[in-house]
């Protein structure tokens, strides 16, 4: 004979409160209805003592939710740094009692498609449609069936589906107003993209932001850049070929690196021509990759939010309504703050403005 399967009832007795009372905590639901923490806490560790289990498929039939989440991405759960935004939507869901089912395409639409149909056959209450990197994506049929939000990406044509991104604009203007407010009015060099917001990787929606928040702050500073390289592709060999470039035709007073991959081949670059960072040139680069601690000088950074991306992304998928109107108004996209890492790669020429 098998043992006994614990219930709700159970779980109060030991616990001295309703059954009503450990069915609400249990469901996520108890701070909604001010069950004090207290009486939360002694809830779930009775449950966790006595080994009770929800019965997920009958609270399912009976409510019309299964308490999960389907998290649909391009290569996010293979790559070393994005995976903080599944970290973050799984810390967020478990916090409201739902499960986090992952699956992962490869960028593949006929996968994705499977996916998608696959999360709505097991019935989960939303789906989080992720890119790696911040990119429009073609969304998959069926995937505004029911609620769900897209994370690091926009639609490539119209859908009434929210999106979670990073303020990539305001990270520009955060990295320009570091090197403006130690004082570089002259002498600044752009690594990875510009003169025009067309001059960037296909498909970087990153790349364009981050020259937009630049080019606001340095006008309304009165600073020109010097010169402006864009690149196929910013990895450390493209940031080392376009700095080396740089320097056989200026003496740059400061670079901005598009991101860190590139910053490293940048002070390659600089270190061959014998010059020192910060000493010689600043440098200062976005997404707070490992490389930005493992370099010397340390390398000042605007950190991508991975983590409180995927935070984000379920906090707007239980705020969208189930049945959303079908409408042709514009899709809400939420951004999410980028800091500044500080590091030791720009010089100050003068005291920073208070």
């Amino acid at each position: 004979m098998g043992q006994r399967r614990i219930t709700l009832a159970d779980v109060a007795r030991a616990t001295g409160v309703s059954t009503t009372t450990v069915s609400l905590v249990l469901s996520g639901r108890g701070r909604d209805l001010r069950i004090s923490e207290e009486v939360e806490r002694r809830v779930r560790s009775t449950a966790q003592e006595l080994g009770y289990r929800r019965n997920t498929l009958s609270v399912g039939l009976r409510t019309g939710r299964t308490r999960t989440i389907g998290f649909v991405s391009d290569t996010v759960a293979s790559s070393l740094l994005a995976g903080n935004m599944i970290r973050g939507a799984m810390e967020a869901a478990h916090r409201r009692g739902f499960m986090l089912f992952i699956g992962e395409s490869g960028g593949d639409p006929d996968v994705e498609r499977a996916l998608v149909e696959a999360m709505h056959d097991r019935r989960v209450d939303g789906i989080v449609f992720a890119a790696m990197y911040t990119r429009k994506v073609v969304v998959p049929e069926g995937l505004d069936q029911g609620p769900a939000v897209l994370l690091n990406a926009l639609p490539a044509a119209y859908s009434s589906l929210p999106a979670v991104l990073p303020d990539e604009v305001e990270a520009g203007r955060a990295a320009a107003r570091v090197l403006v407010d130690a004082g570089h009015r002259e002498g600044v060099h752009l690594v990875g993209a510009g003169p025009g917001l067309d001059d960037v990787p296909p498909n970087s929606i990153a790349a364009q932001e981050r020259l937009i928040g630049l080019r606001q702050v340095f006008d309304a500073a009165g600073v020109e850049v010097a010169s402006a390289h864009p690149c196929p592709k910013w990895m450390p060999e493209n940031g080392y070929g376009t700095t080396r470039e740089v320097l056989r035709r200026h003496r740059p007073k400061a670079l901005v690196c598009f991101n860190d991959r590139l910053a490293l081949g940048a002070y390659q670059a600089l270190a061959d021509a014998a010059l020192s960072v910060p000493d010689d040139v600043s440098v200062i680069s976005f997404d707070d990759h490992p490389i930005a601690s493992w370099v010397r000088p340390r390398l000042t950074t605007i950190a991508l939010p991975h983590h409180e991306l995927g935070v984000r992304a379920v906090e707007v998928l239980f705020a969208t309504p189930e049945r959303r109107a079908r409408s042709r108004a514009a899709p809400v996209v939420h951004r999410v703050p980028m800091s500044v890492v500080p590091g030791e790669s720009v010089k100050p020429l003068r005291a920073p403005s208070r």
